[in-house]
């Protein structure tokens, strides 16, 4: 996998709900792609490339094109030859360097394999959820967790880089399901993993659950240590985490598609925050602090992190270890993921940090 400042530059296509045998009790492919449910023509796929590619950045290395938002593997073989065949072109050129796409467990299978042979696809992203079977009945996903572990059976067996998508906060979910999933996924093996939290979005079947009181969303705090937890499990056993939280080009919010849930336009940088603080928290208490005041030095791409939304993790590390001043400064040569008390001299990283799972 890429690091940071090698991740590949993706360049979304949406097939909003294209493929889908049915519609899943959390979603509205409609409302969270904020497009209407239509397939997109080659012309339009060649058209959007050809867009993003002229705002690709020079620090990215790579590029991938990436079909989303819909189940690939279950469209027609005409029009998946057809979508691929678009994207071939440009890693002939050389313009992007490989494809990927999301579909569903149970799509997958040899003969469905076999239509994207002589095709450039590198990754295939599944949509596991859950590996839990109650889960994944109670939230109408109609497959099983048996059906993900046969996927990614097939797909290793292809030579294609695999990632699973998994999400918190389903109906009939809990800590330890939801743990015991993250145990499950990381025993398959997988080369990265995206961590979604269950949104109850307008329209869906989960909405009229939610409206009725049949369904209750964890809060946004939970499902930050739910995340942060999965985080640190799948970085101890060398998983990439690649995203956590819905992605930021989803307007879902500002319409109003999303009734309730733990939905933030930067979860992502919340459940980092949390991290941070929590290092700040094992420093303060290894080491101790004999005066009010105290400085902590990040890397410059970490400060943010370290201060918290609305300088929140400033307030809790003044408040709970009684500090006038947290003063916080730039350390350029500090790893991204660590933190250090500027007169003390020791640093912590994610990897000191205890994990629950």
């Amino acid at each position: 996998m890429n690091t940071d400042g090698g991740k590949p530059f993706i360049i979304p296509v949406f097939l909003p709900h294209l493929g889908c045998p049915h519609q899943c009790a959390f979603c509205d492919q409609q409302a969270i792609t904020s497009v209407r449910q239509k397939s997109p023509s080659p012309g339009d796929i060649r058209n959007l490339i050809n867009r993003f590619l002229r705002y690709k950045g020079q620090r990215r290395s790579t590029a991938q094109v990436a079909f989303f938002g819909g189940n690939f593997l279950g469209l027609t073989p005409a029009r998946i030859h057809s979508f691929l065949a678009v994207a071939d072109r440009f890693v002939q050129d050389g313009k992007i360097d490989g494809i990927r796409f999301s579909t569903r467990p149970d799509t997958i299978d040899d003969e469905r394999l076999d239509l994207l042979e002589g095709h450039q696809v590198a990754a295939v992203e599944l949509g596991a959820q859950s590996m839990d079977d109650r889960v994944l009945a109670l939230s109408m996903r109609g497959h099983t967790a048996a059906d993900t572990v046969s996927a990614v059976g097939l797909l290793k067996k292809n030579g294609y880089e695999i990632g699973l998508q998994m999400m918190v906060g389903l109906p009939g979910d809990d800590k330890d399901r939801l743990y015991a999933t993250g145990r499950k996924i990381v025993n398959l093996k997988p080369d990265f993993v995206r961590i979604y939290p269950t949104a109850v979005l307008k329209n869906s079947r989960l909405a009229e659950w939610y409206q009725s009181g049949k369904y209750r969303p964890p809060t946004l705090e939970k499902s930050i240590t739910l995340v942060k937890q999965l985080f640190l499990y799948f970085r101890k056993h060398d998983i990439s985490v690649i995203r956590m939280g819905l992605q930021a080009f989803e307007n879902s919010a500002k319409n109003g598609s999303i009734m309730a849930g733990p939905y933030h336009p930067a979860f992502g940088h919340l459940v980092h925050s949390e991290l941070f603080l929590d290092m700040a928290r094992l420093l303060l208490r290894e080491k101790g602090h004999h005066r009010d005041a105290v400085t902590l030095r990040v890397h410059p791409r970490s400060i943010s992190k370290i201060r918290g939304l609305k300088n929140s993790n400033v307030d809790a590390l003044q408040k709970e270890f009684d500090l006038r001043t947290v003063r916080v400064i730039p350390g350029p040569l500090l790893p991204k993921e660590g933190l250090q008390i500027a007169e003390s001299g020791p640093v912590v990283t994610y990897s000191n940090l205890d994990c629950d799972l």
